[in-house]
C-alpha cells in the first residue's frame, strides 16, 4: 500500500486565454482539452490525461493536488487510514473529474485539499509506443519539459504535517530542516519513487501552495529555459543555481498571475535504506541556494 507519485495539481485563474498562452508557448506544454471554465495540460512524456488542470476563477490559487496510489485497493485502506487519523474524507465518483476514476479527497492538517486516485485516463505521450524516438519534435515551443516533477506546499506546524504523510500516507521522509531547538521547518518527501522528493512542506501559512516543479534532463536544459524566460519577459524569482537540499539543479519564476513555477534537474536516488539527511537552521543559506548562501526571505514568504 502506498503512494506512487504526484499525478496532478488542480488551479485557478483569473485570465484563463492568458494562462493557458503562458504555458503552452512559454512553458511547452500540450494543451489536451479546454471546456467552457477550465483548461487541460501535460507535458510531452506524460502519459496520463494531464498534469496541470487551469480553471477560471476571479481570484488565484490552488483547488488541489493529487497523487496516484499504487493499486486499486490503496484507496479503500487509506481512506481508513485518513479517517482515523481525524480528516473527514470524501468519494469523488468516476465522471465528476475528466481524466480520471474514483477519488478520495481530503483537507491534509496543514489545510490544502488532497485526492489520492488510481484509475488515470493514458492517453500517452508525444513518442508514441511503436519504434519510438527517444526525444520528442524539434519544434515544440517554448521550454518543453517531459514531465512535472514535484511541488511544494507551506504548514504552520511543518512536524505535524510531516507525520500525517509519513505515518498516514505511507511517505518517506529523505531530507528535513531543523531549527534549534530541534522543530522541523521542512521535509522533503517521496512516494514511491527514486526521486529525493515528490511533495516537499516548508515553514509558512497554512493551505498556501508555494510552487511545482518540472524535469528538465540535464544544466544545459536549465540554461536554455533561462534563455526562454528572458526572451518572453518572464520574472524570474531564483537561479539558475543549485540546491543543497536534494542537490537539485534550479530556476525558480512566475507566471503571469504570480503563481511560482520551476524547473529542476539532478539530485540523487533514493533507496530504501537510504538515511534521512539533515540541516540545521544556521546552514540552511547552502541547503536552500548552494551558490549563494543566502536565506531569501521574499522566497520563502511569497506564496499562492
Amino acid at each position: 500500500m502506498g503512494i506512487l507519485r504526484l499525478a496532478h495539481v488542480d488551479v485557478r485563474t483569473p485570465d484563463l486565454d492568458l494562462s493557458a498562452a503562458y504555458y503552452t508557448e512559454v512553458m511547452g506544454l500540450q494543451q489536451v482539452q479546454r471546456t467552457d471554465d477550465c483548461v487541460y495540460l501535460k507535458c510531452w512524456d506524460e502519459e496520463d490525461h494531464h498534469s496541470l488542470r487551469m480553471r477560471y476563477n476571479p481570484r488565484t490559487g490552488m483547488d488541489s493536488f493529487t497523487f496516484r496510489v499504487e493499486e486499486e485497493d490503496d484507496l479503500h485502506e487509506l481512506e481508513k487510514k485518513v479517517e482515523a487519523y481525524g480528516c473527514p474524507t470524501s468519494r469523488v465518483s468516476r465522471g465528476e473529474a475528466v481524466g480520471q476514476g474514483e477519488s478520495l479527497r481530503f483537507e491534509v492538517p496543514s489545510g490544502q485539499i488532497m485526492e489520492l486516485v488510481w484509475d488515470i485516463e493514458k492517453t500517452g505521450n508525444m513518442l508514441g509506443k511503436h519504434n519510438p524516438s527517444p526525444v520528442p519534435p524539434p519544434d515544440l515551443p517554448g521550454i518543453a519539459p517531459p514531465r512535472m516533477d514535484h511541488m511544494l506546499v507551506n504548514a504552520e506546524e511543518v512536524a505535524e504535517s510531516a507525520a500525517f504523510f509519513i505515518d498516514v500516507l505511507g511517505m518517506r521522509m529523505t531530507e528535513q530542516v531543523l531549527d534549534g531547538n530541534g522543530h522541523q521547518l521542512g521535509v522533503w518527501l517521496a512516494g514511491n519513487t527514486r526521486s529525493p522528493h515528490d511533495i516537499a512542506i516548508v515553514n509558512g501559512p497554512n493551505g498556501a501552495l508555494h510552487h511545482w516543479a518540472y524535469w528538465l534532463d540535464d544544466w544545459d536544459h536549465i540554461r536554455k529555459a533561462a534563455d526562454t524566460l528572458a526572451f518572453n519577459g518572464v520574472q524570474i524569482d531564483q537561479g539558475p543555481t543549485r540546491h543543497g537540499v536534494t542537490r537539485g539543479n534550479t530556476i525558480y519564476f512566475f507566471d503571469p498571475l504570480g503563481i511560482r513555477n520551476e524547473v529542476f534537474t539532478g539530485g540523487y536516488w533514493v533507496d530504501p535504506d537510504t538515511e534521512i539527511l539533515t540541516w540545521t537552521e544556521d546552514n540552511f543559506g547552502k541547503g536552500l541556494f548552494y551558490y549563494e548562501n543566502v536565506i531569501s526571505q521574499r522566497f520563502l514568504r511569497m506564496h499562492t
